[in-house]
């Protein structure tokens, strides 16, 4: 048994990602930030579809179509694959802990 809370860092340079399970067609991160944000000039665009949820601090994230979702403690979002997406804040002062689940977009 591993605790989603064992072994955070004081405090963080970079994101911090730990894969939890990786399986064929499914994977699961823990993944830690504190300040941290996706690069200005970049989007993320994935071939999976990408189930977030907030365990800890806080997030938010934008759009390429310009909408932004603002996620708290239990907050859940499912983006799709090809979504253009970014993370433009992550609380600054204390660590954000997120859950990602990674899934295919195509059945097997």
């Amino acid at each position: 048994m591993i605790n989603l809370f064992a072994n955070l860092p004081e405090q963080l340079d970079a994101e911090l990602v730990t894969t939890l399970l990786r399986q064929d067609r499914l994977r699961i991160e823990r993944i830690v930030s504190q300040g941290h944000t996706a690069p200005a000039e970049g989007w993320y665009d994935q071939a999976e579809h990408e189930w977030v949820l907030v365990l800890q601090g806080g997030g938010t994230v934008e759009f390429e179509d310009g909408d932004r979702v603002q996620l708290g403690v239990g907050d859940h979002l499912n983006i799709p694959a090809h979504s253009r997406h970014r993370v433009v804040w992550t609380h600054p002062d204390k660590l954000t802990v997120w859950l990602a689940v990674f899934y295919p977009a195509e059945p097997a």
